[in-house]
């Protein structure tokens, strides 16, 4: 991204996302409505700092922007190398998926006696498209860059401190393995210091 991104961007859709969680606790309010906070959110691609937009060539890498005080939600980056794919997982919060760069294949999974199986077709998330995962839509999916030359970028919002959430990933067999993921990063951005104005070509 050329010149300084516009965290008053990434600033505003924390605020608009924690006045949400402030009005209701109902979870098809809270995906819907912020779904449509993300899409405005990633319909612009001049917010995120480069820092947290570097693929790794070993794994994709899960970068924190932002982590309410109460821990209500997260927001991070998912930086996607060409060809990466995480394995059959679940999140076990509400959780908001949009594409930034790139694009995404979802395959979701559900349980069939003792095993997981893939449930309908592979989903593929375009540019500035939202789905939402959770225990009560559907939780369990395995999700790939769809492209095999070039990073992707999603925008990810979870119910809750994800990185410090324990959940599972799955074999074949259905059957699960404990993990929780952390962050790929140790600093996060600064939204907060107004002492630098934003320009007026970026401002919202």
């Amino acid at each position: 991204m050329s010149g300084a991104p516009n965290l008053s961007r990434l600033a505003g859709f924390i605020g608009e996302l924690g006045a949400l969680l402030d009005r209701t606790d109902d979870e098809a309010e809270i995906l819907r409505e912020g779904g449509g906070l993300l899409a405005a959110l990633i319909a612009t691609d001049d917010w995120l700092p480069d820092a947290y937009a570097v693929p790794n060539p070993a794994r994709y890498q899960q970068y924190l922007l932002h982590c309410d005080s109460r821990e209500r939600f997260s927001i991070v980056s998912f930086v996607w190398g060409p060809g990466q794919t995480t394995p059959v997982h679940d999140h076990t919060v509400w959780g908001l998926v949009g594409v930034l760069r790139g694009a995404e294949l979802s395959q979701p999974y559900r349980r069939e006696g003792e095993a997981l199986s893939p449930h309908g077709p592979v989903h593929r998330l375009e540019r500035g498209e939202v789905e939402a995962v959770s225990p009560t839509v559907g939780d369990v999916h395995r999700v790939a860059n769809a492209y095999d030359d070039r990073a992707s970028i999603s925008i990810h919002v979870y119910g809750a401190n994800i990185g410090a959430v324990r959940r599972s990933t799955y074999d074949a067999d259905g059957r699960g393995k404990p993990f929780v993921s952390g962050y790929s990063n140790d600093t996060l951005p600064n939204l907060w210091d107004r002492s630098r104005p934003v320009p007026a070509e970026a401002a919202p």
